[in-house]
């Protein structure tokens, strides 16, 4: 556990920056990275753990196929991890693999070779947190793994050249963020295991354990699907005030119209701040007010339906509030404004709940005889 945590240590400063998840769409990746291998404790003739095998770190590499359907994903694996050996220790005579020789019971401490294991796994990952920043994943996956053992004895001739196939499971667990529009970056870590590997050595000695594994990984992930952008529309321009009629030698000209409006202005997602496309267009609104006189003036704040029904009315209430107090700074007197909050009710557009659309994020400003009562 003192070579995980110090491989732990090391991953915690890749973290990937926020942008915005993959789902509806398919998607490959490469990973790699550092492996511990938990000590392998071999069953010999029958014997017990009677032969343990010690690790150096190791690496782990594979890809991925997967298909994302939105909080859930799908994916196959495949795999490759080997790590040299550091020592090995043993209650039986171990063969040296020269002929019928075998070695006392002991350490080993200048062993050599290594153990490494291919696998195909087919994986299931569960997605949570927020869909526009980091996102954390968890999961586990089965297959199969190909675990191969070359051992030698102090500089001797391998005594265990072997590998089997057998049953192989895994979990999962890390975070992955977008870097660009396709590309995400992955940190992951992988707990990997592989039971009852069968060996024989070249003495026909039967060694009998399981492969375990830990690994830290960095990976990079491409995504074939396509986010849908939002498209801005274009500024709502506001109704001109009639041109008045040609002057006349005897009856005076008829008097300017006042122009109620709507004025319409537009707002980022979750956002009350007066962007410079709604300044312009309170602007106008500001000098079509100068033809009305005293009129009063009305703001109905509108949300989409991507939030909560209840926090959308404060959100609403909150743009309104911003457009009076843009009106108020231009000196239309604040005692003639009145707000109301609609929330999400009364779409432009008409979404399905929990759809993002920038029509819907307005205040309607309108003013004249009968407005803000």
């Amino acid at each position: 556990m003192r070579k995980l945590a110090v491989i732990l240590a090391l991953a915690s400063t890749a973290l990937a920056t926020p942008a915005l998840a993959r789902d509806k769409s398919w998607y490959v990746g490469v990973e790699g990275g550092a492996m511990i291998v938990e000590d392998i404790d071999y069953d010999v003739n029958g014997v017990n753990d009677a032969t343990s095998v010690d690790h150096d770190y190791g690496y782990d590499v594979g890809g991925v196929i997967g298909y994302d359907f939105g909080g859930f994903r799908v994916e196959t694996e495949t795999s490759y991890r080997k790590a040299t050996v550091d020592s090995i220790s043993s209650t039986v005579r171990t063969p040296t693999g020269l002929g019928s020789a075998t070695s006392p019971a002991g350490n080993y401490d200048y062993a050599g070779g290594s153990t490494s294991a291919l696998s195909f796994m087919l994986n299931g990952l569960l997605d949570f947190g927020a869909d526009d920043g980091i996102q954390g994943f968890i999961g586990g996956g089965v297959g199969v793994a190909r675990v191969k053992a070359n051992y030698a004895l102090n500089q001797r001739a391998d005594f265990l050249n072997d590998s089997d196939t057998v049953f192989a499971y895994q979990g999962l667990a890390g975070v992955r963020a977008p870097l660009t529009d396709h590309v995400d970056a992955t940190l992951k870590y992988r707990f990997f295991n592989a039971e009852n590997v069968k060996l024989v050595s070249a003495t026909n000695t039967n060694f009998e354990g399981r492969f375990r594994s830990h690994s830290i990984l960095g990976g990079l992930t491409y995504n074939f699907g396509s986010p849908v952008e939002e498209a801005a529309p274009a500024p709502v321009a506001p109704v001109p005030a009639p041109l008045p009629p040609e002057p006349v030698p005897a009856p005076a000209p008829e008097p300017v119209v006042c122009s109620p409006g709507p004025f319409i202005v537009f707002f980022e997602w979750d956002k009350s701040d007066i962007t410079p496309e709604a300044g312009s267009i309170l602007d106008n609104a500001v000098t079509q007010y100068q033809s009305c006189g005293n009129a009063q003036v009305m703001l109905a704040g509108y949300t989409d339906k991507s939030g909560a029904a209840s926090y959308n009315v404060g959100l609403s209430q909150r743009r309104a509030d911003s457009v009076k107090a843009y009106l108020s700074s231009k000196a239309i007197p604040s005692g003639v404004i009145s707000t109301e909050a609609f929330g999400e009710t009364r779409p432009r557009v008409d979404t399905a709940d929990g759809v993002r659309e920038v029509q819907n994020r307005r205040v309607e400003v309108t003013y004249g005889p009968g407005s803000g009562n």
